[in-house]
């Protein structure tokens, strides 16, 4: 059974949560929305009673926020359980529907780098006959935009590219890319999980079709996030992956978690709305923790795309160390040494392997992200207590 018990406020006090990547907490008004709705606005959407009604009122109002966040139509707004559940439909679905058209195009071009809800995807379609391309990346985790322009091409029906990586925090360049698959007629596809109140939105601008979207990385409630179709399901033709009903357009059946999706709209537009003041606040205080740790110890590699990543993201790779390790001697810290999808997983992480670090350098890199709650007094107790916890393990590891 799991430990449910209360944690104390001086326990609670003395944790410092540094994996804002993996999740955020609730805004504190998101939650309060949420609250009230659940209390009051319990009715099933697809009522026709008034009840009902003004629930189904709610869920628009959530959506019209949603696109709002991104720069587009309500109508173009599809809610799934989250990101991973929209990749699916994006990739899967995509490929289903240009299969029921007859559509002959069966490459599928994406990184090595992608969250595992796009890889596994792009793996099962690979065992039904499609190709599945992978352009490579940069040491810092950009794609190679040479090698994406030899690999797209007429028979390329979709190109999945993630909009910032989850791991490293590099940003991808999605308007050079938007041009490569335009110009080859092929659908873009973008998993925006991390993008969405870290990066300013705006789906015109970069051209894409297809994009996923999470609450919970957004300071929203976990369990709901979207897909945006440009033009909606006929303008981007996807297939549904499931039947049953005709909720969203018939691309996603089931009765909808009204009090999620109401959260999800609140969080995205307090999302867009803090955007810039947030970027500059989370990257401040990422250089200062990356400057002080850097002037404290050596041996320290930074990865990812330096002058081009998320605020607040830094992936440390500590020469001599293991993360695990590491980790293990930092008790009041919340930190994570790659994707929360990979947490016991024995492999290393596919994106640092990928940018070219070796098995041991993959198993000495930390993930540290840092979010809206982060204070200047936590980086700097984050930088004092890894200095103390790296130079006692590289001590051990020397005697």
């Amino acid at each position: 059974m799991p430990d449910l018990s209360p944690v104390s406020d001086a326990r609670k006090a003395r944790r410092i949560y540094l994996d804002y990547h993996a999740s955020t907490p609730c805004d504190p008004a998101v939650a309060a929305l949420m609250r009230r709705f659940e209390a009051q606005e319990f009715a099933n959407p697809a009522s026709a009673h008034v009840a009902g009604q003004r629930a189904a009122r709610s869920i628009e109002a959530a959506r019209e926020q949603v696109a709002e966040a991104v720069g587009a139509l309500p109508e173009e707004i599809i809610f799934s359980s989250g990101a991973t559940e929209s990749n699916n439909i994006a990739i899967l679905g995509a490929a289903t529907a240009a299969q029921e058209r007859g559509e002959l195009r069966r490459r599928i071009v994406t990184l090595p780098i992608e969250h595992p809800s796009v890889l596994a995807p792009c793996g099962h379609l690979a065992k039904r006959g499609y190709e599945i391309a992978l352009c490579p990346v940069h040491r810092d985790g950009r794609l190679d935009i040479g090698a994406l322009e030899e690999l797209v091409d007429e028979t390329t029906l979709l190109v999945s590219i993630q909009a910032a990586n989850n791991e490293i925090g590099t940003i991808q360049p999605l308007r050079e890319v938007s041009e490569i698959a335009q110009k080859h007629g092929a659908l873009l596809h973008s998993d925006a999980a991390q993008a969405l109140g870290k990066l300013p939105l705006d789906i015109e601008a970069l051209g894409f079709d297809l994009l996923s979207l999470s609450a919970h990385k957004c300071y929203g409630p976990k369990g709901i996030g979207a897909l945006w179709l440009r033009g909606g399901p006929r303008g981007a033709p996807v297939a549904p992956l499931c039947f049953g009903g005709g909720h969203e357009q018939g691309l996603r059946p089931g009765t909808p978690n009204a009090a999620a999706i109401v959260g999800f709209g609140e969080a995205a537009r307090l999302a867009a709305e803090r955007q810039p003041n947030d970027a500059q606040r989370l990257s401040a205080l990422r250089d200062r923790f990356e400057a002080l740790l850097l002037g404290k110890l050596g041996g320290i590699t930074r990865n990812g795309a330096l002058d081009n990543r998320l605020p607040g993201a830094s992936s440390l790779t500590f020469e001599g160390v293991d993360a695990d390790a590491l980790i293990a001697n930092l008790p009041e810290f919340d930190l994570s040494t790659a994707s929360a999808c990979h947490s016991g997983t024995p492999e290393p992480s596919h994106v640092l392997r990928a940018l070219g670090l070796t098995q041991a350098q993959a198993y000495s890199t930390l993930r540290i992200a840092f979010g809206r709650p982060t204070t200047e007094e936590e980086v700097d107790r984050a930088v004092n207590h890894i200095c103390d916890a790296v130079a006692h393990l590289r001590y051990n590891s020397s005697n």
